[in-house]
C-alpha cells in the first residue's frame, strides 16, 4: 500500500495533466463515481459532515493502526471532493493524517476554482477527518 505522500502525488498528476478546470471537475466526478459504495448503516445523523451545503457523511475505524475511511455524498462534484479526500488520507496512521497538511489542494489550484460554500464545505471535511484522527491518536495512545 502507497504512503499518504504518494497518494498525494499520483493525486496531483492525474489532475494537473489536464490543462483546463472542465477536465478537472470531470475528473473529481468520476473519482466520486469511484468511491467505494458507504454501508447504509454509516448515513446517520452522527455521520453528517457539519458546514456542508450537500449532504456528505463521513465514518472513520481503526484497521491495524490506521485510520479507514468510509464517505458518500448526494451532490456529484462534492462526492468527488470527499472521494479525493478519502483517497488520500484513508489507511494512514493518525500521525500521518495530523501532520499532512492539505495544502496539496492549493497546489493543485483546486480551492481558488471552488465557489464559497464548496471551499466552506471542503474545510468542513477536512476538520472531520483531522478530528478523526485525533481521536484515534488518544486512543491508540491510552493503549500503550
Amino acid at each position: 500500500m502507497s504512503n499518504i505522500l504518494d497518494r498525494i502525488g499520483q493525486v496531483k498528476a492525474s489532475f494537473l495533466k489536464f490543462s483546463n478546470w472542465e477536465d478537472r471537475y470531470t475528473r473529481l466526478i468520476e473519482m466520486g463515481k469511484e468511491l467505494e459504495i458507504m454501508d447504509q448503516s454509516f448515513k446517520t445523523e452522527q455521520n453528517l459532515v457539519k458546514g456542508c451545503q450537500s449532504q456528505v457523511w463521513l465514518f472513520a475505524e481503526l484497521k491495524d493502526q490506521k485510520v479507514v475511511f468510509y464517505a458518500d455524498s448526494d451532490a456529484s462534484i462534492v462526492k468527488g471532493l470527499i472521494a479525493l479526500l478519502v483517497y488520500v488520507y484513508s489507511n494512514s496512521t493518525p500521525d500521518e493524517i495530523l501532520m499532512t497538511k492539505p495544502v496539496f489542494l492549493e497546489e493543485m489550484g483546486l480551492k481558488e476554482h471552488l465557489s464559497m460554500s464548496r471551499a466552506n464545505g471542503l474545510n468542513s471535511m477536512i476538520k472531520q477527518i483531522s478530528l478523526y484522527a485525533l481521536a484515534f491518536k488518544v486512543k491508540l495512545d491510552q493503549m500503550k
